[in-house]
């Protein structure tokens, strides 16, 4: 079986020389190898296809089958590592927290493994009649959300 510590290493030789990052590699235990690559302006398929074959190069069918897939972490799915989160800085994100309430705001700061969120909520401050809409931040620990990811708009 091909080791998921093999296909990292290669991957990141390959990213050495771009400006992409690793996201995750999985291998199934028929050696299908998933490798999912971001990039702050969006995966170019011509990239996929050519760390595809730079991963091929690195090994002999002969000896070992397996399955290649290369692409990008995709639009809508949870962040994996922290470069996605300094990606979408200033971006629509939905947050799920430990808690189970959600979060819909613009990703305003990435720290020390924190992230911090801006939504709009309405408040009602101490007598006044009505809430009104104001911008309020949460702070949320990366390693503590069930995920956080892109707010596709349509």
């Amino acid at each position: 079986m091909i080791q998921k510590q093999t296909v990292t290493d290669i991957v990141k030789q390959w990213l050495e020389e771009t400006e992409y990052f690793l996201v995750d590699v999985e291998i199934s235990a028929d050696n299908r190898i998933v490798v999912e690559i971001d990039h702050a302006e969006g995966v170019w398929i011509e990239d996929c296809v050519e760390l595809s074959r730079f991963i091929e190069d690195h090994f002999d069918r002969e000896k070992e089958d397996f399955e290649l897939e290369v692409g990008s972490a995709g639009i809508g799915q949870p962040f994996k590592v922290i470069e996605q989160y300094h990606c979408h800085i200033g971006k629509d994100v939905e947050v799920l927290a430990a808690d189970g309430k959600k979060y819909r705001g613009v990703l305003k700061e990435v720290n020390d493994g924190n992230f911090t969120v801006t939504c709009e909520e309405k408040v009602k401050r101490e007598g006044e009649k009505r809430p009104h809409m104001e911008e309020v931040d949460y702070q949320f620990n990366i390693a503590e959300v069930k995920y956080c990811k892109y707010d596709l708009k349509f």
